[in-house]
């Protein structure tokens, strides 16, 4: 071999290789930008554990899980409330989980909501939707719910 062609298939595999570190080099600084952060929860002010049963008409009633009593029912669309339990719907049914166990609306000293599935560990964090998203979880709460809207 000559000079040159081994001259040439040195450059050509530390090109390689610097081009390797930049493409695991990249990736890595692509995983670490798609990391969410996620600041600590406020304390708990008030928790109430529900179920959401599904009607023949379509509509959903929700019910207290420690009392049994019906809290509400969501008719219509309600596209915010049906698109939020469904995505902790799907995350049960990935892990066959049944519809038994509650869900937890947690209602926050800061005045913020969230939807968690203890069963999952999946959290919604309903402020991030709007005011007025997160008020069709709060009346769910009822005697509390007028406090959580004005905080």
């Amino acid at each position: 071999m000559s000079r040159s062609s081994s001259s040439l298939m040195t450059k050509t595999s530390v090109l390689a290789l610097a081009l390797g570190a930049l493409v695991v080099f990249a990736t890595w600084v692509t995983q670490q930008s798609q990391q969410m952060v996620r600041y600590p929860d406020a304390p708990a002010a008030l928790i109430k554990q529900l179920r959401f049963e599904d009607r023949a008409d379509g509509s959903i009633t929700v019910v207290d899980y420690q009392t049994k009593q019906q809290v509400d029912v969501i008719t219509g669309e309600a596209g915010f409330v049906r698109g939020a339990l469904r995505t902790l719907a799907q995350e049960r049914k990935r892990r066959e989980i049944g519809s038994e166990p509650p869900f937890e609306l947690i209602a926050r000293q800061d005045g913020r909501l969230t939807l968690s599935d203890p069963s999952t560990g999946r959290m919604i964090d309903l402020e991030s939707f709007g005011v007025i998203n997160s008020q069709h979880f709060a009346r769910l709460l009822r005697t509390d719910a007028n406090q959580i809207q004005q905080r």
